[in-house]
């Protein structure tokens, strides 16, 4: 639709201008005071008003049960929200990252450039000045007499395109729309940044318990080794337990070897993350258990990071606490005012020019009266004819803000289903975990049982092996559900937002519009 405007007509006599050298006041000025404050009074903006898409979102999330693991502080707004894993090394890290990674400093450069471009947009709304100066010689022929003479010049100028209809209006509106959104894309960056990070450093600390649990397994399976051979030499055992026995421990120790490539590639990620070279970068591991029987229970503490409780909020709260959703909703603002920017293009444009200054054939004369010069203008343009380009740029730019729309709306829906995944997944992982630490109790006791009645001589070895294979997988697992969980509870603070908040990223963007350039000048409401 097109916003309603008022034409606006003004007009200026010529018998109010006078020569230059006459002292009679200047009421040509006058004349054009009238048309400017007309200009400005009258202008209008065309095109939609903004208005931000409408989507139906629910009223709470589909999953909704016992989660949450009572853990000692929540994510919000007031604290960073790795904080709340309670790592001091984690944090350390992350203050790297926000500092030297690449990718967060590209995304810094972008948003400086839609700063720019915005202020660009935003300084159209002034007038533009400049000052001339010159000095000139030069031969003049006139009914065959040659003239030597020189001329001197000074001025100013200045033009100035009267916004009646707004384009110059929508076109800042769609800069500063995109500005924000290039805001919320850093502040998107920044969160992906943060989060692979904490994924990838919990994953190292995971892998290392796993290193953890094999060192220690190697050193069980090897006093079952040390154990079997003596009683083969003793002839109360098969040559078979010792063969399964050592099978048994090198498999382990294989096993062992094998975490070393995960966790070398893990810290290479974090290096490159935190701006480093892999070379220049070394994480220690965590603390190994000083005993076998309850290295699992010990796990949280030796992990250092714990599980935080995540509070979820509302499905309206991802509107304004991720940034991802907020730069989608960015851009479609933009593109509506670049509907605006295109309807403009049907109205005429006017633009007011004035220039003055001094002109003397002799610099020492240049500022006396006789050489004062000055010219007033006002040109008005429209196009007739241009073949439908006009109608096209409407229909494109329509178009671009249907996509924006839809592009918007789709991110909404992918955020939702972010959620609702993890809080699924951490639901689950706390039900499986609870089953699985009671699994690792009865293997554990399994294993215990199995050894003594071997070594009573009730069970042969096969048994031994079973048990511990099978308390041996169910550890790995517990392992592995820890990892889960953390990085879980990562996915599921990247997902609604981090603590992240819109309305910072507006008043910030607004304060950068205030301080770029001067306050724009008064215009009629659109």
């Amino acid at each position: 639709m097109v916003v309603p405007f008022r034409r606006v007509a003004a007009s200026v006599s010529t018998r109010h201008f006078t020569h230059p050298n006459n002292r009679t006041p200047f009421r040509a000025k006058k004349g054009m005071t009238v048309l400017l404050l007309a200009a400005l009074l009258g202008g209008c903006a065309v095109g939609p008003d903004y208005v931000r898409p409408a989507m139906e979102l629910p009223q709470a999330y589909k999953e909704a049960g016992p989660w949450k693991q009572a853990t000692p502080r929540q994510v919000d707004d007031h604290q960073p929200w790795w904080q709340a894993y309670g790592d001091p090394i984690l944090n350390d890290l992350i203050t790297q990252a926000n500092a030297a990674n690449q990718t967060i400093q590209q995304a810094a450069a972008q948003y400086r450039q839609a700063q720019a471009t915005a202020a660009l947009a935003r300084a159209s709304l002034w007038p533009t000045v400049g000052l001339q100066a010159g000095a000139a010689r030069g031969q003049t022929n006139s009914n065959g007499v040659q003239r030597l003479a020189d001329t001197y010049t000074v001025g100013l100028n200045a033009s100035w395109e009267a916004d009646v209809w707004g384009r110059i209006r929508r076109g800042a509106e769609a800069g500063d729309a995109s500005a924000q959104a290039s805001a919320a894309s850093l502040a998107a960056a920044r969160l992906a940044i943060q989060a692979t990070l904490a994924q990838d450093y919990l994953q190292l600390r995971v892998t290392d318990l796993q290193k953890d649990l094999y060192r220690r397994t190697v050193e069980a399976y090897r006093r079952s080794l040390q154990l079997t051979t003596h009683q083969y030499e003793a002839g109360t055992a098969l040559r078979s337990d010792v063969a399964q026995a050592e099978t048994q421990l090198r498999a382990a120790q294989a096993q062992l070897i094998d975490l070393d490539a995960t966790r070398n590639q893990l810290e290479h990620a974090i290096a490159m993350l935190i701006g480093k070279a892999p070379a220049a970068f070394s994480l220690a591991p965590v603390a190994a258990a000083t005993a076998s029987d309850d290295a699992m229970d010990a796990n949280a503490q030796r992990l250092q990071a714990s599980l935080p409780q995540i509070p979820a909020g509302l499905p309206s709260d991802l509107l304004e606490r991720r940034p991802d959703i907020a730069n989608a909703e960015r851009l479609a603002a933009a593109a509506n005012a670049n509907i605006g920017v295109a309807r403009a293009a049907y109205f005429p444009t006017l633009t007011l020019s004035t220039s003055g200054g001094y002109n003397s054939p002799a610099f020492a004369q240049l500022f006396n009266t006789p050489g004062r010069v000055w010219s007033l203008g006002a040109a008005l343009a429209e196009t007739l004819f241009d073949g439908g380009a006009r109608s096209a740029r409407n229909d494109a730019a329509t178009a671009a803000f249907d996509a924006a729309v839809a592009q918007y709306k789709q991110t909404v829906l992918g955020g939702l289903q972010e959620v609702e995944d993890n809080l699924s997944t951490l639901r689950v992982l706390d039900q499986e975990s609870a089953v699985q630490a009671q699994a690792v109790q009865s293997a554990q006791l399994a294993e215990r049982l199995a050894m003594r009645q071997y070594q009573a001589g009730t069970v042969t070895y096969l048994s031994v092996v079973t048990t511990q294979a099978t308390s041996l997988t169910n550890q790995r697992n517990a392992v592995t559900l820890l990892g889960r969980q953390l990085v879980a509870s990562v996915a599921l603070i990247k997902a609604t937002g981090g603590g992240w908040q819109a309305e910072a990223a507006a008043a910030a963007g607004a304060a950068d519009a205030a301080t770029s350039t001067p306050s724009a000048p008064p215009m009629a409401a659109r």
